[in-house]
C-alpha cells in the first residue's frame, strides 16, 4: 500500500510540473492530424482498388 501511495505522490508532483497547451493549440493540432489522416485513408483507398483490379485483369477475376 506505500508503494502504491508513494506512486501516485509522484505522479501527481509531475502532472504539476507539466506545461499544457492552450485550448487553440490543441484545436489546432487536433484539425492537422484530422486532416492528414484523411488524406492518408483516401490515397490507401485508391492504392488498394488500384491493386485489386490489377489483380482481377491478371487473375481473369470475376
Amino acid at each position: 500500500m506505500n508503494k502504491i501511495t508513494s506512486f501516485l505522490k509522484e505522479v501527481y508532483e509531475e502532472l504539476t510540473k507539466v506545461t499544457w497547451l492552450a485550448r487553440k493549440d490543441v484545436m489546432s493540432s487536433t484539425v492537422a492530424v484530422s486532416f492528414v489522416v484523411i488524406i492518408v485513408a483516401i490515397y490507401v483507398s485508391l492504392v488498394d482498388m488500384g491493386l485489386t483490379a490489377m489483380l482481377k485483369v491478371i487473375l481473369g477475376g470475376r
